[in-house]
């Protein structure tokens, strides 16, 4: 039973955050809370304990602090609170919160300091407290990083007990009975005689109320709804087409804009001639914005016509021009000059020279689009004293920020409204639409601007994955691995990103190497170095970012080590493994998938593990060579996330996350030719094909100490499981994603 003072009502803050940013910057700086800004424009007779729940007679509302982009967020959120507040679903309405500091995120700590999940010592604890009351103090309000459930695990059962615990304080105060006395349930607090009164009609008397400073959470085995499986609350709507999102925004006296920006992103518009397309059907105007054009007209349709009609006059790419060339300066970088940073380095492996190793090999990851299937929209009014925006993303104050940067007006004059994504996986932390549809509104202000992105627009202008390279030496004796050398070369993703919003990365970026120097495994002689190639093309947050890369070189040049002493895959690995949380899933996942048992000619199984985002998960692929290619049969996933809050959300995102995965490593890749992205649309860049998909098991495991997300972690070990298991069956190696380069599939 978990059981919170006063730092509950003073800023939802505990633990490290706390304590550790006070030692930086003040105690009393870090515990003071941010101002509720339910607070502003409350009636007399409605109530707001925090920043996540307001209550007036016509009903309660739930503030969600991270946007759902189809992972589930909102339900879960929704689910944290109402668990401790005694409310169920269909009881409450849900609501996106506002850009404002009070939503800060300070799971984004454990990611952004260069020490291991796994490392609780007083250093990394100390650092992770430390950028905590950073984010805190600077209000960074993002959803990302597989961090909506350890940032709201706790707080939002606060919020909710909170609320719980002042309400009944409020039925005390008007019943005249002992406090003590009273229960809870759906909604309404219980009186010693079964007597029931709503939560709503107790919000005059809760607003007069400083809200609960104690309260006990109830202990798991109390739980109602938590650890249950669950219906997410967008599920009758997404079944019946019915849910909206942002794309799909109408108001009245709205006009509709589509862009085109240069197709070597970032150069330059250097003029157009737009004579052809102003006499368009339904054509209003043809406006300059930043790097392109935008059409205002009568409807999308009619926009993405005329933008076919203008004549541009684009300038150079700001990068290479040519896929090769990207690959020879991703070559280059291997270099003391461009070291960023040796993450491992145990023992002597850096020692190992070419005639002393038994592997020495070299992989490959492509550019890969983002393209979730609602592509970029906004919607932006623009006035002389206010603006506001309709879009789905992941950083709202940047948004209100970047938009008050544009217009010159302050950022509380800024509204901005979060809506429902059809899918992110990192698009939606760029700004790209935001901008333009802002830049159009100002041209004709007091009128709402819809803009869309053309699939083959929003192509054209994402932020890819970083490409990458690895270089890999390795030793055997004795039937076992005593050394890996792995070098990892890409551009940094996470600088490339943080310098579009004005917020330069200091130090080493965590994610080049991120996935292969935290690998749980005691190999005697064991180093990781990362180097960052100067930019190429932009580059952006990708799901599972940093180890979607360096998780398959790393597991891949693991695995080829251990054939090499002729060992067995599934063995070495639990021989070497250092990591009790780590051998969990990677035990759990060999019983599941049988390993050792026979298979049959023609068929493999392939087994990777990789730890991301705190959260080691372990797959093993089963395929079969046919004539007509590779088939996908089975896939078996572990993974510990300290707590399964939803079992059913947990394996659609599991098996989503996995499909996703294979999808992109047989497939998907950005290739660039005149600086420009080669592919345009989804028959350029599959996913996999539904008659592809395997049957996919998945096991959750709750032994960590730490609760975890589960969007991103499915992602990295499923491209090295399927190579792995591919040499199994064939005996032929790919080191090159995406596979369909060298091998096919059926």
């Amino acid at each position: 039973m978990s059981r919170l003072g006063t730092v509950t009502r003073r800023g939802l803050m505990v633990g490290a955050v706390a304590v550790v940013g006070g030692v930086a910057f003040g105690s009393y700086k870090v515990l003071t809370p941010h101002a509720n800004p339910l607070a502003e424009g409350l009636g007399p007779d409605e109530a707001s304990f925090n920043p996540f729940i307001r209550i007036t007679p016509e009903g309660i509302t739930l503030i969600l602090q991270h946007v759902d982009l189809g992972q589930g967020a909102a339900s879960l959120q929704a689910a944290l609170i109402a668990e401790e507040m005694d409310i169920a679903f269909g009881q409450f309405a849900i609501e996106q919160a506002r850009p404002d500091p009070a939503y800060y995120n300070t799971a984004m700590a454990d990611e952004a300091v260069p020490f291991m999940s796994t490392d609780t010592g007083f250093a990394a604890e100390t650092m992770r407290g430390a950028m905590g009351a950073v984010i805190k103090l600077a209000g960074v309000q993002v959803t990302g990083g597989s961090t909506s459930v350890p940032d709201s695990y706790e707080k939002l059962r606060v919020a909710g007990a909170v609320a719980r615990e002042t309400l009944k304080a409020a039925a005390a105060l008007e019943t005249g009975h002992d406090v003590a006395l009273l229960t809870t349930k759906d909604a309404h607090v219980i009186l010693p005689d079964g007597q029931e009164i709503p939560y709503t009609a107790l919000a005059a008397t809760a607003a007069t109320l400083e809200p609960a400073s104690e309260v006990i959470l109830r202990p798991q085995e109390a739980w109602r709804m938590l650890g249950k499986p669950m219906q997410r609350l967008d599920i009758v709507a997404k079944s019946t087409g019915q849910q909206r999102y942002g794309i799909d925004l109408q108001m009245e006296g709205m006009v509709f804009a589509a862009v085109r920006c240069n197709p070597r992103k970032g150069g330059a518009l250097n003029g157009f001639d737009a004579s052809d397309a102003l006499p368009l059907r339904g054509v209003q105007q043809v406006v300059p914005v930043t790097g392109g054009v935008a059409v205002i007209a009568e409807n999308t349709w009619y926009a993405l016509q005329a933008l076919e009609a203008i004549d541009y006059d684009w300038g150079p790419a700001p990068y290479p021009g040519e896929q090769a060339d990207h690959w020879a300066a991703v070559a280059a970088a291997f270099s003391p000059e461009t070291l960023d940073r040796v993450w491992r380095d145990d023992g002597n492996a850096g020692a190992m020279t070419a005639e002393h190793s038994d592997i020495e090999v070299e992989y490959r990851a492509p550019y890969v689009a983002h393209q979730p299937l609602e592509p970029l929209s906004a919607v932006v009014r623009v006035t002389d004293d206010r603006a506001e925006v309709w879009a789905a993303h992941q950083m709202p104050r940047f948004v209100q920020k970047r938009v008050a940067e544009k217009t010159g007006l302050d950022p509380d004059q800024v509204v901005f409204h979060n809506q429902f994504a059809g899918g992110s996986f990192g698009h939606r932390l760029e700004f790209d639409n935001i901008d333009r549809a802002t830049e159009v509104a100002m041209q004709i202000k007091g009128t709402p601007v819809k803009l869309m992105f053309s699939r083959e627009e929003d192509f054209a202008q994402d932020y890819p994955r970083q490409i990458g390279m690895a270089r890999a030496r390795g030793r055997v004796g004795d039937g076992q691995v005593t050394a890996l050398d792995l070098e990892i070369a890409t551009p940094s993703a996470v600088r490339s990103q943080m310098g579009r919003i004005g917020a330069p990365a200091p130090g080493p970026d965590t994610q080049i190497a991120a996935g292969a120097w935290n690998l749980p495994y005691a190999i005697p002689d064991f180093r990781v170095a990362a180097y960052a190639v100067p930019e190429l093309a932009p580059t952006s947050s990708w799901r599972s970012v940093g180890a979607s890369t360096a998780g398959f070189f790393a597991e891949s040049a693991l695995d080829e080590l251990i054939h090499a002493a002729g060992a067995d895959p599934m063995e070495e690995r639990l021989r070497l493994i250092n990591d009790p949380v780590a051998r969990g899933v990677l035990e759990a996942v060999a019983e599941m998938s049988g390993w050792g048992s026979p298979l049959g000619d023609g068929r493999g199984r392939g087994v990777a593990l990789v730890n991301s985002f705190g959260v080691p998960v372990a797959e093993v692929i089963e395929v079969s060579q046919t004539p007509e290619g590779i088939r996908i049969d089975r896939v078996y996933v572990a993974a510990d996330v300290g707590r399964v809050i939803d079992p059913v959300n947990f394996e659609n995102l599991v098996q989503g996350g996995v499909i996703w995965a294979l999808g992109h490593a047989i497939n998907s890749e950005i290739t660039y030719a005149d600086g420009q992205a080669e592919q345009s649309n989804y028959h350029a860049a599959e996913g996999m094909r539904l008659y592809q998909t395997p049957e996919i098991r998945v096991r959750g495991l709750e032994t960590a100490d730490k609760i975890r997300g589960i969007g991103e972690p499915p992602v990295p070990p499923a491209a090295p499981a399927l190579a792995n298991a591919i040499f199994a069956a064939t005996g032929q190696r790919l080191r090159e994603m995406p596979f369909n380069r060298h091998i096919d599939f059926i």
